[in-house]
């Protein structure tokens, strides 16, 4: 029987190791006495954001009480039309307005006055009968823009390089999608995964018990979604989603072809959404295929590593037509020496060095494609966040799409096409806003910042 090798990192260094006294013992936070991570002062960070914007006369406030405010920028507005009026009418209103687009989003968009007020906008489109909502241009300071995990700002240097603190405030994952590992099983007494974890299977025992006795699995389970923002060990980069392990592979870190298969059917036929692969070898298995593309028949989203042997020789599953290759870069964005390339290679992320969990409750950095795979794996669960309804064939196209080219322009068998972009695939997947109609009319701007809410469907006493 054919066998699928893992592809398990060439380097493995312990990054938070806990003796057995210490295991029984909770995470320290970065708001303990003991704690060696310094707590970094944000909201001081934000208020001189906020005080440097309040000395720009085109920046304007509302003021909700005497302590809390917002800003919007005056002059211009966001407008949302359902359906989009023709070009024909909407150079009538720009004329009308004496503006122009300065953002152009479909059936949304920023339009800039060269004399009317912020006020005058809103009223004004406000009265379109095709307008959703019309809006002030807010300006949003952030309230967190880093996680408080502990070891995320000394030791995870490649979230910050896709894009992650940007998108998350876009989407911080949903816990209606599902990530399947098929791998080594999981470390499914740490506490970076309590809470997240559905029920999964044990191919080679035949059971419902997929504990991890050998790392791997539990190394790429953490990238995709260790508990994030806890003030504890890593972040994930899908703060919601939950994690299905599928053990598949053994404690010597190899496994069959036809296990793998059989966990990746057990994944499709219990509600995965996406299906992370950090295993390979270079025969195509019918077994292997045929499971590819049940699985992708069944919407599933599958993203495969490429291999660790800087060859170009096609590896399998990654080089299957249903399922995206990822091969590794290093922190600058240079194709790991080890990573395989080829023509199957669809994107690249990161690879060396990778901190993530590891099993008896501990942490180390890994370093392969095997660890390149599952941001790419986070990244498509993250995009079925924000558009469950979307097809796997267009997650796929959207990851590809969004990717920053690296290497020679265009796609390239070194690099794919590029380094996935987090932030810039979820805009691009990014949910259209809904709005019901107003009622009757209120008077004043406060009426009309109401009137906005009230088509949004809630009320100013949220936040």
């Amino acid at each position: 029987m054919l066998v699928a090798i893992v592809l398990i990192a060439v380097i493995a260094i312990p990054v938070y190791r806990h003796n057995a006294e210490e295991m029984q013992e909770p995470h320290p936070t970065v708001t303990s006495l003991d704690s060696a991570v310094p707590r970094i002062n944000y909201i001081e960070q934000v208020k001189d954001t906020r005080r440097n914007l309040e000395g720009q006369p085109h920046i304007k406030e509302i003021h909700h009480n005497a302590k809390d405010r917002s800003h919007y920028v005056e002059h211009e507005v966001v407008v949302r039309f359902t359906p989009r009026p023709s070009a024909e009418e909407i150079n009538k209103l720009l004329k009308a307005v004496d503006g122009h687009i300065k953002r152009d989003y479909g059936n949304a968009m920023i339009i800039k006055s060269n004399s009317k007020t912020t006020h005058e906008l809103m009223k004004y489109f406000a009265e379109h009968p095709d307008s959703m909502y019309a809006e002030p241009n807010f300006l949003l300071l952030p309230n967190v823009i880093r996680p408080n995990d502990q070891l995320y700002e000394r030791y995870q240097w490649n979230l910050p390089m896709i894009g992650m603190e940007q998108s998350w405030e876009i989407s911080e994952g949903s816990k209606d999608v599902i990530v399947a590992i098929v791998d080594t099983g999981l470390d499914l007494q740490h506490p970076e995964f309590q809470g997240k974890v559905v029920s999964g299977y044990n191919v080679i025992e035949d059971n419902n018990n997929p504990m991890d006795d050998n790392g791997h699995g539990t190394h790429v389970a953490g990238i995709i979604a260790a508990r994030t923002n806890n003030a504890s060990g890593i972040a994930g980069m899908s703060w919601n989603s939950r994690l299905m392990p599928i053990k598949a592979i053994g404690a010597d870190g190899s496994g069959t072809a036809y296990d793998i298969a059989q966990g990746i059917i057990w994944a499709a036929d219990h509600g995965a959404d996406v299906i992370n692969l950090s295993v390979g070898n270079y025969t195509p298995s019918a077994a292997l295929q045929e499971a590819c593309q049940y699985a992708f028949q069944k919407n599933v989203v599958l993203v495969a590593a490429t291999g660790n042997d800087a060859t170009d020789q096609p590896g399998y599953p990654a080089a299957y037509k249903e399922v995206l290759g990822v091969s590794a870069v290093d922190h600058n964005r240079r194709r790991a020496d080890f990573s395989n390339f080829g023509s199957y290679v669809d994107v690249v992320a990161p690879g060396v060095d990778i901190a993530s969990t590891y099993i008896y409750s501990d942490y180390a950095a890994l370093s392969g494609t095997s660890m390149a795979c599952p941001h790419v794996a986070a990244l498509a669960s993250l995009i079925r966040s924000v558009k469950p309804n979307l097809k796997n064939s267009e997650v796929m196209d959207i990851i590809r799409r969004t990717s920053q080219d690296l290497g020679q322009p265009g796609r390239d068998d070194l690099y794919g096409y590029g380094l996935i972009n987090v932030n810039a695939a979820l805009e691009q997947a990014g949910p259209e806003p809904t709005a019901n109609r107003a009622p009757a009319d209120q008077g004043g701007f406060g009426g009309l910042i109401s009137r906005l809410f009230q088509r949004l469907g809630f009320g100013l006493g949220r936040y």
